[in-house]
């Protein structure tokens, strides 16, 4: 199943029912993609007028830097649901034997570590995203405040979301896997919410 190929309704269909995927970290993914692709659109009215010539440097680099986090977020919207559901095969192995519940073990470890690892490349994406949609929202054209402010709020909640779904499956884990995530997690969480705060504050000084 590839998401970015559903429909709308589609989409919404599947999140909406009971199956474990897609859930969370594929709607973050989803959520990132639609960040980008807002910062395509500011980044193109912005380029579109003179009077905001001043700015077409930094909405070239924006609009570069979310063209090519769309292709991605797409795939790790696919990503995270196919690491997911390795999780939910990981636990129906059978567990008779020892050594079936070893293996077994060790597929679940293996497979959850795999769906802490693709939200967190989301959230790095988004983190990738964040600084060029507050530079829009600073000094692109203001006609188009909102739309970096939905920008923002989109790539935050993706972030955030995504950071959400990390922490649930290493807590799930023994604290030895997933060390470099967990070192990262709480630094990346302050430049989300700081980043977060200073594009709100340019939105709404520009509104």
């Amino acid at each position: 199943m590839t998401w970015a190929n559903t429909t709308l309704s589609d989409f919404e269909a599947a999140v909406k029912s009971s199956d474990p995927t897609p859930g969370g970290g594929t709607v973050a993914a989803v959520a990132l993609g639609q960040a980008a692709a807002l910062t395509v659109m500011v980044a193109d009215l912005t380029l579109a007028s003179d009077r905001w010539a001043e700015a077409h440097g930094l909405a070239t680099e924006a609009k570069e830097v979310a063209e090519a986090v769309l292709p991605l977020a797409a795939a790790f919207a696919d990503a995270d649901s196919t690491a997911f559901d390795a999780v939910v095969d990981a636990f129906k192995l059978p567990k008779s034997t020892d050594a079936e519940k070893d293996a077994r073990r060790t597929a679940i470890r293996q497979a959850t570590l795999g769906a802490a690892e693709v939200p967190f490349e989301t959230a790095q994406l988004a983190c990738t995203l964040l600084p060029h949609v507050l530079a829009l929202a600073e000094h692109g054209n203001s006609n188009a405040a909102s739309d970096a402010g939905v920008a923002s709020l989109m790539a935050t909640a993706a972030a955030k979301g995504a950071v959400f779904n990390v922490m649930i499956n290493l807590n799930a884990l023994p604290e030895d896997m997933g060390q470099a995530m967990r070192a990262t997690l709480p630094s990346m969480e302050d430049e989300i919410r700081r980043i977060g705060r200073a594009c709100m504050e340019a939105v709404r000084q520009r509104l």
